[in-house]
């Protein structure tokens, strides 16, 4: 049932994030405990890098837990997200796990192809179906899910992450559409690359900045930096035989 003393302004009390080691995961956990943010989960491979990463959070002051997670096994997923639910109500639940793979190598290595896909669309769809029913059960809650601005048009230098993400952002999407008047809340987050130098990219603090930003105001799509909207609009309009030449 929806709690009545549910988080102001959108931002969360409790945090469970599903890839507990992400630079962006990281940093909007970092940012949320600097608001109100109290309980946070890190949900990852049990790891050195995971204990640390919880550990830090600790110092701020957050009250962290890890719980093994792993996006390759979905049949594990329901039992891992089950033990952080039975602890309480979870108002923040970050999918931030993913990964970009090597394009060049993993074109002639379709094994390595086929695990960035189950791991950005495969794994997602299974953790952010658990996830969603849990958070709509609780009847609150916000499921946020790292998309990327690369899923609006693949090119040809990451069309195999490209398509993994513009599945996963397709699926969250119609996610929100299925939970809309339940309590439970999706948000899709796509951010440019992070560092890369070019114009469009940004970094973890400034996406967790707009994650923030995007939860009090309960919006649906979130972009990072802004401005990527409408150029990622006219590259997704730009003619087949145009786009191949443009230098992206």
């Amino acid at each position: 049932m929806r709690r009545p003393d549910g988080p102001e302004h959108g931002l969360p009390h409790s945090l469970l994030v599903l890839g507990g080691t992400s630079d962006i995961a990281l940093a909007t956990a970092r940012r949320l405990i600097a608001r109100r943010t109290r309980t946070v989960w890190l949900a990852g491979r049990p790891s050195p890098a995971l204990e640390q990463a919880a550990g830090s959070l600790r110092a701020l002051g957050a009250d962290t837990r890890t719980v093994a997670f792993d996006a390759l096994d979905p049949e594990s997923h329901e039992t891992a997200l089950g033990k952080v639910f039975a602890e309480g109500d979870i108002d923040l639940v970050l999918l931030a796990f993913g990964i970009l793979g090597d394009q060049a190598h993993d074109e002639r290595d379709p094994a390595r192809a086929v695990q960035v896909a189950q791991t950005n669309y495969t794994g997602a769809v299974s953790a952010g179906l658990v996830a969603g029913r849990a958070l709509q059960t609780q009847g609150h809650g916000s499921l946020v899910v790292l998309s990327s601005a690369a899923g609006e048009r693949a090119r040809r230098t990451d069309f195999i992450y490209g398509s993994s993400k513009a599945g996963l952002d397709a699926f969250a999407q119609g996610l929100g559409d299925a939970l809309h008047g339940t309590g439970a809340h999706v948000m899709v987050v796509r951010p440019g690359y992070l560092r890369d130098g070019g114009p469009f990219s940004t970094t973890p603090e400034a996406v967790a900045t707009a994650i923030e930003l995007g939860l009090r105001r309960r919006s649906e799509v979130v972009w990072v930096p802004g401005a990527l909207r409408m150029v990622m609009s006219a590259l997704r309009h730009t003619p087949r035989a145009l786009f191949r030449r443009l230098p992206v």
